[in-house]
């Protein structure tokens, strides 16, 4: 297997955009790859948007944000799009990626997967693909009732307490859906552990995304 490492000029910024449907999306989905990566580069800026994100769920969706990016420049947008209407609304959400392409040209962007059984993920992984043509997407993986997992083709190992420390900012973070049975550390770790199993990681955890294509360089 081929390991590909993160070996960029120290003096050069790098620009990351997360792209989420709902709030917790990007934590759950790419979240203890943002640790990661903000503990071997040194210089991170995060545009971070989410496309449904209101009330009470918008002010846990900010401190997740700020959790996750502390102590890197970022810039969060929330949107208040319906929750699981994203597409009756997709010539607004497409105006906005419209907007993003005109004012930022990011070096590596985390979406939602294309086979996401969830229409408001799809939309959302389609229109970065249609705007975005020309970048690095790494789509990640939202596990959930519909059964809906893939075979993921990128691996980030993740030290112990890295994955530990994403499912605790989580839990904390999250609190409105502690309720929900499937919220919870058992799940996120679990699927952590399977990925860490099929890449081979030394800690035994790992995050996993789809990539359609990637140029060497």
């Amino acid at each position: 297997m081929l390991h590909l490492t993160t070996n960029l000029d120290a003096k050069r910024e790098l620009t990351i955009l997360c792209l989420g449907a709902h709030c917790d999306d990007v934590e759950i989905g790419c979240g203890g790859t943002l640790l990661y990566l903000r503990s071997v580069l040194p210089r991170l800026k995060f545009h971070w948007v989410v496309f449904s994100a209101s009330g009470l769920r918008g002010q846990e969706a900010t401190r997740a944000a700020e959790s996750f990016t502390a102590g890197c420049e970022r810039q969060v947008v929330l949107k208040d799009f319906r929750d699981g209407f994203l597409p009756y609304s997709g010539d607004q959400v497409k105006d906005y990626f419209e907007e993003m392409k005109g004012r930022m040209n990011p070096d590596l962007i985390f979406t939602h997967w294309g086979g996401d059984a969830h229409q408001d993920h799809r939309l959302i992984s389609d229109l970065t693909w249609n705007t975005f043509r020309n970048h690095l997407i790494l789509e990640y993986e939202i596990p959930k009732y519909d059964g809906d997992m893939g075979r993921p083709n990128v691996f980030v190992p993740l030290a112990e307490p890295l994955a530990e420390r994403k499912v605790n900012c989580l839990l904390e973070t999250f609190e409105s859906q502690r309720t929900k049975p499937w919220f919870g550390r058992e799940l996120f770790m679990g699927l952590m552990r399977v990925r860490g199993m099929e890449s081979n990681s030394p800690s035994g955890y790992a995050e996993a995304f789809h990539c359609r294509k990637l140029v060497m360089q």
